[in-house]
Order: structure tokens, then C-alpha cells, then sequence
């Protein structure tokens, strides 16, 4: 029982290192720096038109990917390129945190899909 209660013990201080080793960005940092995606993104993250992604309840590392992505230009939308060229890692890591600690309202793509009637 007490090797049990040991390794259960373990394995908790392991996933509490794990999440804080894995969690960056700072969600209060990135609503802040996130006010001018609130145009098009809405401030909850839940565009209402469909040609803009939702954003809320994305994951983290998703939408810090996608964001380098648009500043490298590996992505190629100039509204993004320009939207994302000042935006540092850590800018990055806290707009990512922020957007992804929303509620998503997406429960369907259903007028969702640019282009789709």
C-alpha cells in the first residue's frame, strides 16, 4: 500500500512539473495584445463570419504554430504576414494562451467554411 501511495504520489508531482513545463504564454498578457485580432477574430474568439477562423478553444501550440507560420511566410496571407510581423515569441505564446483558454461555440462547421451557403 505504501509503495502504491509513493508512486501515485510520484506521478502526480509528475504531471503538475509536466503542465507547468508545457503551459507558456500569459492569458491576461495576451488579451491585451490580442485587441487588434478583435476585429475580425471577435473578443471571445468566436467570429461570426465565416471568412474568419474561430480561434477560441484552439490549442495552444496549434495557434502558436500557425502564427510563426504567417510571419515566416510559410503561410501566405498578407493581412496575417502584416497582423503578426511585430509580434515577438512571447507575444505569440500569450495571444496563443489567451485565445486558447475561450470557450469555443463552434459545435458544428455548418456556415462555417468560407464559401459554403
Amino acid at each position: 500500500m505504501k509503495r502504491v501511495l509513493t508512486l501515485l504520489s510520484f506521478g502526480a508531482v509528475l504531471a503538475v512539473a509536466s503542465t507547468s513545463l508545457l503551459a507558456n504564454g500569459n492569458v491576461e498578457n495576451g488579451k491585451q495584445k490580442a485587441a487588434t485580432c478583435f476585429a475580425c477574430h471577435g473578443v471571445d474568439g468566436n467570429s461570426v463570419d465565416p471568412q474568419y477562423p474561430r480561434l477560441a478553444g484552439q490549442y495552444n501550440l496549434y495557434l502558436q504554430r500557425v502564427l510563426h507560420e504567417y510571419k515566416d511566410g510559410q503561410r501566405n496571407n498578407p493581412i496575417m504576414k502584416g497582423m503578426v510581423a511585430t509580434l515577438s515569441d512571447q507575444d505569440i505564446e500569450d495571444v496563443s494562451a489567451y485565445f486558447s483558454s475561450l470557450p469555443t461555440k463552434l459545435d458544428t462547421l455548418k456556415g462555417h467554411i468560407s464559401g459554403e451557403k
